[in-house]
């Protein structure tokens, strides 16, 4: 496994995150302390960036704060004092589930730190009293229930939870753990690890990995899941070298578009430019080159012959084989279509393939994706329809083992496997549901498969979170509405920054 993938942290059991906090902290109240305080306060900042895609905080807001007996309890406190402190005219009504005599020692000093610093802005309400007082909440903090419960759950815990559930709320934020995976969150601030049952949890919404330094001595090696962080971006961060030409950035072949869906393509083309890549040729329908050379002059633009139904035809085979040398990597696919004699096509180039190559979108075919004949890596991106059509009844992990593929699977969670571990990624979010999001992942995908990284997982998975990031970026900057696709382009260096 790539050294820059191993340090990416696994995903725990609950079991194993409560062994892995025990060692951490062994006992000492003052770590433990500190460690809290970190996790508060990076929920609050966490919950901060996130409401900035409906427009953030506005003035006169009130929170809601669901605090159990332990940690989980103590993290809502803090990050409630957070809240406060940043939005001075706001306030917050907060909820002890098991009564206040139920904390323990480090939840009451959250408790009476709160108290203290935010008095006259923090007031108390009873389970019985959720929903009746007419508050209308801007956030509600679910701090109730942490990896260490165990059901079954009190029916009068329950009724709260749907109560909060049913109430109007802009965003409703759960600490570590949707509270018995009751608790509707729009997003699960994870607080120092990923626990298990967040993977696939309808209750948990958008998961946000909130690194608190607890695998900085080192990630688990056998960890079977991991999550991808923003840290695989950081050689894309650095200066570029002085001595550096066009060739060096990577020469990206694109093949795909048809009459029925020319601007997939362009969609790729644009993406491999923006993401870096020193050159870029496309093959595309000869009807449309012309055009497409105008709206992005900085691509070699290669018309093929078409069929009479507008795809690529076999004909043009040697437009691509007689350049082919030049190439770095390749993405088929894009707008491909889905004609006989052009899918014939991609499943030949696919099978002779040379170099890294990217299969999208209509050539994720099952005799095209396991055409073979060569060494060449091949990764596949498919949504879930997709994957159900090429892989049949395989698990992901077993898919990619059993044919050599990188698998990128698309979808609110992005998971990507090569046979080994299964990495995560939490970023983007409904802003990606769209036409074209695809098509600008896979022209990213190509880029990073042309760069010297030597491994088409960690080429993949880098494009992965970079379109993630810039996905996160465009919707707390526009909205995830009124926004085009293409925009996340625009987004793409910020996030480097």
């Amino acid at each position: 496994m790539p050294s820059v993938l191993a340090s990416c942290p696994p995903v725990l059991s609950c079991a194993a995150a409560q062994a892995l906090e025990s060692d951490l902290f062994g006992g000492d109240e003052a770590r433990e302390w500190a460690a809290m305080k970190h996790a508060g306060a990076a929920v609050a900042a966490g919950i901060v960036e996130d409401l900035r895609e409906i427009g953030g905080l506005r003035a006169g807001v009130r929170l809601l704060v669901l605090v159990g007996k332990g940690h989980n309890g103590g993290d809502a406190l803090i990050a409630a004092g957070e809240l406060l402190q940043r939005f001075p005219d706001a306030r917050a009504d907060i909820v002890f589930v098991f009564g206040p005599r139920g904390l323990r020692p480090l939840a009451v000093r959250a408790w009476r730190e709160l108290a203290q610093s935010a008095r006259e802005r923090v007031g108390t309400l009873s389970p019985s009293e959720v929903g009746r007082q007419g508050a209308a909440y801007a956030v509600a903090l679910d701090g109730v229930f942490g990896f260490q419960f165990r059901p079954p759950i009190a029916p009068e815990v329950a009724a709260l939870l749907q109560a909060v559930n049913a109430l109007p709320i802009a965003l409703r934020a759960a600490v570590d753990l949707p509270s018995a995976d009751l608790f509707q969150a729009d997003f699960t601030y994870a607080t120092g690890s990923v626990k298990q049952p967040l993977l696939g949890s309808e209750a948990a919404g958008r998961v946000r990995y909130l690194d608190l330094g607890f695998f900085r001595g080192g990630a688990a090696a056998d960890a079977s899941d991991r999550v991808l962080t923003g840290a695989l971006l950081d050689p894309l961060r650095r200066f570029r070298p002085m001595r550096s030409d066009k060739r060096t950035y990577g020469h990206v072949f694109l093949l795909g578009g048809s009459r029925s869906f020319p601007g997939a393509i362009l969609m790729s083309a644009h993406a491999a430019i923006r993401s870096g890549a020193g050159l870029v040729t496309a093959f595309v329908p000869e009807s449309v080159a012309a055009a497409f050379a105008a709206r992005l002059p900085e691509v070699i633009w290669v018309g093929w012959p078409e069929t009479p139904g507008g795809g690529l035809a076999l004909e043009g085979e040697h437009l691509w084989r007689e350049r082919l040398e030049r190439a770095d990597a390749a993405v088929i696919g894009p707008g491909l279509g889905r004609e006989p004699e052009t899918l014939a096509l991609a499943q030949s180039l696919v099978a002779s393939a040379t170099v890294p190559v990217a299969i999208d979108a209509d050539a994720l075919q099952p005799e095209i994706v396991r055409a073979r004949r060569g060494l060449a890596p091949r990764v596949v991106t498919p949504h879930a329809g997709e994957l159900a059509r090429i892989a049949g009844a395989a698990d992901l992990r077993t898919f990619a083992e059993e044919t050599g593929l990188t698998v990128v699977a698309k979808g609110p969670v992005t998971r990507i496997c090569a046979g080994g571990p299964v990495y995560h990624s939490f970023f983007g979010g409904p802003v990606l549901a769209r036409g074209g999001s695809g098509d600008l992942l896979a022209g990213m995908i190509g880029t990073q498969l042309a760069q010297p990284w030597d491994d088409p997982l960690l080429a993949a998975a880098r494009a992965v979170v970079w379109h993630g990031l810039a996905a996160d970026a465009l919707a707390r900057a526009e909205g995830a509405v009124a926004v085009e696709t293409t925009r996340l382009l625009d987004y793409l260096g910020a996030v480097l920054r």
